[in-house]
């Protein structure tokens, strides 16, 4: 991975140097064919063993949806979210040179962190301690005498080989990839934390709302696919628990509930490490646009009021083109936003978090009969 302000990237370590040399990285970013050929690769071998044992029908069931979530959708996703995000943090970064945020006192500091980060993702450590933790899991979650047919799945509990291949295997991977996220999530954030300490050129007048800081908000829409893996995850989940018996649909709503907060913790909440910098910039705004403000009032009614030039037609004066523009500064400033957090942003993100969700209420709402419903109210019957 190469480091630098440059080619700023978060992607590195041996995990994605082995998945370099498979060749399935292309375009030094894009391992979207890692995760399809590790997802595929794993339900392949799945229901290979289960028809092997003649029980092959018993994977496809309501009650296994679950596995086949994590595998071909959950994993897949994962890629899909750091070959989209690992572009913006590069397009972020180097934003932040080009249009003289990180001035003369910030830019050494950046540099010195973006070399920081590229080795430390660059190393063994965040693959070995996400291993560590998918283990951890894993086994501890055994020990603690979670039932085999919860960690494996119901419908894989009368098959030993194909459960012991989820178990062993494509479970201790799933949980891997998720830590290996978390540890990238947590260099993302320190990048942002040191970001918001720096002294940063920021502009409260900026067009885009947030001193300059605005581009932050289409990284984090990159988090889009990240989030949709953790709500389909959770949603096959309580589907697997549902068919089951094991638990109702009234319990879906705390779970969307806290879906919501899990992804607005993860994807949003570190945009406020910028609330005191940019609130004080914010403030600064308002006192030199006050300041400015009057001097030109002034001049404005000097000129104007006092006793308007002679032979210059007021009509079509940029002077007064000038104080409206001058009145739209102020009002950036003052409807200035105090993170780079939209509402497109909070429409990403939560339809992201609760779409996967929906389907579930077709366990009390059947598809025919909603249909009909629809139907009568539309027909007037």
């Amino acid at each position: 991975m190469a480091g630098g302000l440059e080619h700023f990237s978060l992607l590195g370590g041996p995990f994605f140097r082995l998945g370099a040399r498979l060749g399935l990285v292309r375009r030094r970013s894009d391992t979207i064919p890692m995760g399809l050929a590790l997802g595929g690769l794993c339900w392949l071998v799945l229901v290979a063993l289960a028809f092997a044992r003649g029980g092959a029908q018993d994977l496809f069931t309501l009650p296994a949806i679950a596995i086949h979530a994590r595998l071909l959708l959950a994993i897949p996703l994962l890629f899909v979210a750091e070959t989209a995000l690992d572009e913006k943090l590069e397009e972020f970064v180097t934003l932040l040179v080009r249009s003289g945020i990180a001035g003369p006192k910030a830019l050494p500091e950046l540099k010195a962190e973006a070399d920081r980060l590229s080795k430390r993702t660059d190393s063994w450590a965040p693959d070995a301690v996400s291993l560590a933790a998918a283990l951890a899991v894993t086994f501890v979650g055994r020990r603690a005498g979670v039932p085999a047919e919860i960690e494996t799945g119901r419908a894989l509990h009368a098959l030993p080989l194909a459960g012991a291949w989820y178990w062993f295997f494509c479970l201790p991977l799933f949980r891997f990839l998720l830590f290996r996220w978390i540890c990238r999530l947590l260099l993302w954030w320190s990048l942002l934390g040191r970001l918001a300490k720096m002294e940063l050129d920021l502009s409260a007048a900026h067009p885009d709302g947030a001193g300059g800081l605005g581009y932050l908000e289409t990284v984090h829409t990159r988090f889009t696919p990240f989030a949709l893996a953790i709500s389909v995850t959770v949603a096959a989940t309580f589907a697997e628990e549902i068919a089951m018996g094991e638990e109702t649909l009234s319990d879906i709503y705390p779970a969307l509930a806290a879906t919501l907060l899990l992804n607005a913790a993860l994807f949003l909440a570190p945009l406020c490490l910028f609330l005191f910098k940019l609130r004080a910039c914010q403030e600064k705004g308002l006192r030199e646009y006050a300041v400015l403000g009057a001097r030109y009032v002034r001049a404005f009614e000097q000129k104007w009021i006092a006793g308007a030039p002679d032979g210059e037609p007021l009509l079509g004066t940029a002077d007064l083109q000038s104080l409206a523009d001058l009145a739209n500064s102020v009002e950036v400033v003052r409807k200035m936003r105090l993170a780079p957090i939209s509402i497109r942003l909070l429409a990403t993100i939560g339809v992201a978090a609760s779409l996967p969700l929906l389907p579930l209420l077709l366990f009390e709402y059947p598809l025919a009969d909603l249909a009909k419903m629809l139907f009568s109210k539309l027909a007037g019957l």
